[in-house]
């Protein structure tokens, strides 16, 4: 990144817009939520295996700790989808997303062995604001949010719509949460 010179009297510099490359911004997206899940997974203190060839699910999750009565390791299958298509911050309690139904049928299988969770990142639409940097912290905006969707109902012809909760926003305690779960036995 570039930074104008100050001007006399003071000012601020004002930040010069990157020539970035020329890698698709879908493929950037995809690069930015494996950054994020990264970022979880390292707080939660979770290990991440990215399955070889991923037959519908991105990354395996897994989870240690002595409290766990199924197993001293749970894991998990996570699903990651991004979008601009949904503005951050969606108002109200749920934000709709699509899903190819046969994306769906594989999340949306009972009963499983290895419990699935679809989490979607909503990102500005321009790669300028995807990221806030300075010395004492780096922003990744903006946010993942995750659904369990054992169960759900295919209703759509080719794609369903579901409604993805504001309020489980996908963060190293929710990640914790969820393993604590599954590592009770339950569900996420």
């Amino acid at each position: 990144m570039t930074l104008a010179q100050p001007e006399p009297g003071g000012l601020l510099p004002q930040r010069i817009t990157p020539q970035r490359g020329g890698l698709a911004t879908t493929a950037c997206m995809e690069t930015l939520q494996v950054g994020y899940l990264h970022a979880i997974a390292a707080a939660s203190g979770c290990s991440l295996a990215q399955p070889f060839p991923d037959n519908g699910i991105d990354w395996h999750v897994s989870h240690a700790a002595p409290g766990h009565t199924v197993d001293d390791e749970v894991t998990i299958k996570v699903q990651l989808k991004c979008t601009y298509q949904t503005a951050p911050r969606p108002p109200g309690p749920t934000f709709a997303f699509t899903l190819d139904n046969d994306h769906l049928v594989k999340l949306a299988r009972t009963p499983v062995s290895v419990h699935k969770i679809l989490v979607v990142m909503l990102v500005p639409r321009t790669q300028d604001d995807w990221l806030r940097v300075s010395h004492d912290r780096l922003e990744l905006r903006h946010c993942c949010y995750w659904i369990n969707l054992a169960g759900h109902p295919v209703t759509g012809r080719r794609r369903t719509t579901v409604r993805i909760p504001t309020t489980r926003i996908f963060d190293d305690r929710a990640l914790c949460e969820i393993m604590t779960r599954v590592g009770a036995g339950g569900r996420p």
